[in-house]
């Protein structure tokens, strides 16, 4: 085999593939937030493997104060290859938390009152994770699901349950899952109050 071709070979199977690459001033356009809490967020570029089994990098929009957490929770995922559909700003999806979680994006910061209440929720503050969201959705003890296209199997590896190691990563480091409340499961969430 031809040595170029070879070499061409060896470096597109490493080539990342980039989802997001905004500015944080793009990635926060149009938030409600006020200005003390856009100074507290930060902007990460971070890599992943994704459902086509190959890296890609994204964004997420955090809390200065969890950005160490992130950082080393998504690297700890990409070297144990968990899969992660899409990491793209919620401005892409105008801001709209449903639409993010239809499109199975992975996400953190969005200025926003926790669903069906008056109360911000942890996301406003960049201090929430929803990873994967539809394959790890929301039951509500009314029995409907959130995303509604949502999809749980647990025999899939990027399906959070109690022994997942993400799950016992991040409360290791004080996050808190909404697997483990009782008045619904959010798969999906994690938080870290302080």
């Amino acid at each position: 085999m031809n040595i170029l071709i070879l070499l061409f070979m060896l470096l597109s199977t490493n080539e990342v593939i980039i989802d997001s690459k905004l500015t944080l001033k793009e990635a926060t356009k149009g938030t409600k937030a006020p200005k003390e809490v856009l100074d507290s967020i930060v902007l990460l570029d971070l890599e992943y493997y994704s459902f086509d089994n190959k890296v890609h990098k994204g964004q997420i929009l955090v809390n200065k104060a969890v950005e160490e957490d992130v950082k080393y929770i998504f690297n700890l995922m990409l070297k144990n290859k968990m899969q992660i559909n899409k990491m793209i700003p919620i401005v892409k999806y105008n801001w709209d938390d449903d639409k993010s979680m239809e499109d199975n994006n992975t996400s953190a910061f969005n200025y926003r009152f926790v669903a069906n209440t008056t109360r911000l929720s942890n996301h406003a503050l960049g201090r929430a994770l929803d990873i994967n969201p539809q394959l790890n959705p929301v039951f509500y003890s009314d029995g409907k699901m959130s995303p509604p296209n949502g999809k749980r199997d647990t025999t899939k590896a990027y399906t959070f349950t109690a022994d997942h190691f993400v799950v016992k990563e991040l409360k290791k480091r004080g996050w808190r899952w909404g697997g483990d409340w009782t008045s619904l499961k959010d798969y999906h969430h994690f938080d870290k109050l302080d």
